[in-house]
């Protein structure tokens, strides 16, 4: 059942003139090298999205982190939370550091590698420019945020230059209807909008640009997307479900914790979740299965309907969203139980998550009076303080939910899904201790493009400028 992944989008950004920046005298908007004109698009109007991204064979190990693996930004462009700490253990674990991985391929039979980066590219095709002053772009539509994030190489790392993250909540009532509802396309076009801003003013060299569960799912996801491309430029590629595991794999695998063997590496998004079984090997890390199910924060909610009034109803609903998880991956506990048992043989069993779930627990297990991505990105912690954690946000009324740190209004309703699929992914691979990964499908991405254009990224983000990108996320600009 093998499946061809998608080319990287191409999106065509036009610059209005009433938008140019001034100042810029005698600088022409000449069309990027190595880009494609859509459809529509007026003259003279540069491209900014690249082609499908070459695939090699051959790997190099770059991959390296700054000592503890962790970065210095807030996650996802979040509004700092209000409210008194509460909630998690006051047990503050270890934070480890990250060993170098390279990912493989999900769709692939047996063992495939990452893009092979470049080893003489010093310029970018066609431009004439040095590339570590090229600028390279990441658009993640999910069912629940709208996501992007602009870099540029540097040396042995990349620098982000730009963020954005907005809950769009694009899949409301994407669980009754089977379609996008006109309100969630409005909200997640004006998101779109400061995202095709933001590339222009970056001047982005190469893009990639995709949408996940929500508008796989819709039957009008199709013209959503065209929609998409007509009124601000930009080219979704809607990714299969295999794709989008490999890119998560890609742009968060080298957080996971050293060691030999079987590991776990999953992705609990806002309509689906992925979990990537990995092998570790001296060399390069090997897919071994794959499973997505069409479960995610946004989806399980609306499908077990409201919650209930007291204590026993919100515990009873609790238990119908892990059991419902738990079903839909049966099958998958079944083929990979071979595995579970020879990793612990190995050693404790490697669990790693991308997820606003992971975070968010984590940030409870810490007591952090707001979310700081530099405590929480590549953390260790105890799996049963995360399941505590669970338990105790299962029972507690949405009122209360919305007054901890770290969740608020925003997430305050999906946050008790994302528990329960925590909590089944843990009964299906009983790790002691999880990684937390504040990164993953743009990280991958941004990877993917540069590595196959020249530039040998380790993808660990220096902080400055990071920290600066994602404070004028926050502020929505």
């Amino acid at each position: 059942m093998a499946e061809h992944d998608p080319p990287a989008a191409k999106v065509n950004v036009s610059r209005r003139s009433s938008r140019r920046r001034k100042g810029r005298k005698g600088k022409s908007s000449r069309p990027v090298k190595g880009t494609a004109r859509t459809k529509g698009a007026p003259d003279g109007a540069p491209v900014s999205e690249a082609g499908a991204v070459p695939r090699e064979r051959d790997v190099r190990k770059t991959d390296a982190v700054d000592g503890s693996g962790r970065t210095n930004a807030r996650r996802r462009g979040d509004e700092p939370r209000r409210g008194s700490p509460r909630g998690g253990n006051r047990e503050m674990p270890p934070r480890e550091g990250a060993g170098a991985r390279a990912a493989d391929r999900p769709d692939a039979p047996g063992p495939e590698a990452l893009p092979k980066p470049a080893t003489k590219a010093p310029f970018a095709p066609g431009t004439g420019e040095p590339l570590g002053r090229q600028s390279y772009a990441a658009i993640d539509l999910g069912t629940n945020n709208c996501r992007l994030l602009i870099a540029r190489p540097s040396g042995q790392h990349f620098t982000v230059i730009d963020a954005f993250s907005r809950v769009v909540r694009l899949g409301e009532g994407l669980a009754q209807s089977g379609r996008l509802s006109q309100e969630a396309m409005d909200r997640t076009l004006a998101a779109l909008r400061i995202c095709a801003e933001k590339l222009m003013r970056r001047n982005v060299y190469l893009a990639r640009s995709v949408a996940t569960e929500a508008c796989r799912r819709a039957e009008n996801g199709a013209e959503f997307i065209e929609r998409v491309r007509e009124e601000t430029g930009i080219a979704l590629d809607i990714i299969s479900a295999r794709e989008e595991a490999r890119l998560a794999v890609l742009g968060c695998h080298v957080l996971l914790e050293q060691g030999m063997g079987p590991a776990m590496i999953f992705d609990i998004g806002g309509g689906s979740t992925e979990l990537v079984l990995i092998e570790s090997t001296g060399t390069v890390p090997r897919i071994l299965d794959w499973q997505s199910v069409p479960w995610g924060v946004v989806s399980l909610t609306e499908s077990v309907g409201p919650e209930g009034a007291g204590e026993v109803e919100r515990l009873a609903r609790y238990r119908h969203m892990h059991s419902l998880v738990s079903e839909s991956f049966a099958g998958f506990a079944q083929r990979i139980a071979g595995a579970r048992d020879s990793a612990g043989h190995n050693g404790p069993l490697r669990l790693l998550g991308t997820s606003g779930t992971v975070t968010t627990l984590a940030s409870l297990h810490l007591e952090l009076p707001q979310y700081d991505r530099r405590m929480v990105d590549g953390l260790i912690v105890p799996a049963s303080s995360m399941r505590d954690i669970s338990t105790r946000l299962s029972t507690m009324a949405i009122e209360d939910r919305r007054e901890l740190n770290c969740i608020g209004k925003e997430r305050a309703d999906l946050v008790v899904a994302g528990c329960a699929i925590l909590e089944s992914i843990l009964d299906l691979w009983p790790a002691q201790r999880l990684g937390v990964a504040d990164r993953g499908i743009r990280e991958g991405i941004l990877r993917s493009l540069i590595s196959s254009h020249g530039a040998r990224p380790s993808f660990a983000p220096s902080g400055t400028s990071e920290r600066d990108a994602m404070k004028h996320a926050q502020a929505g600009k």
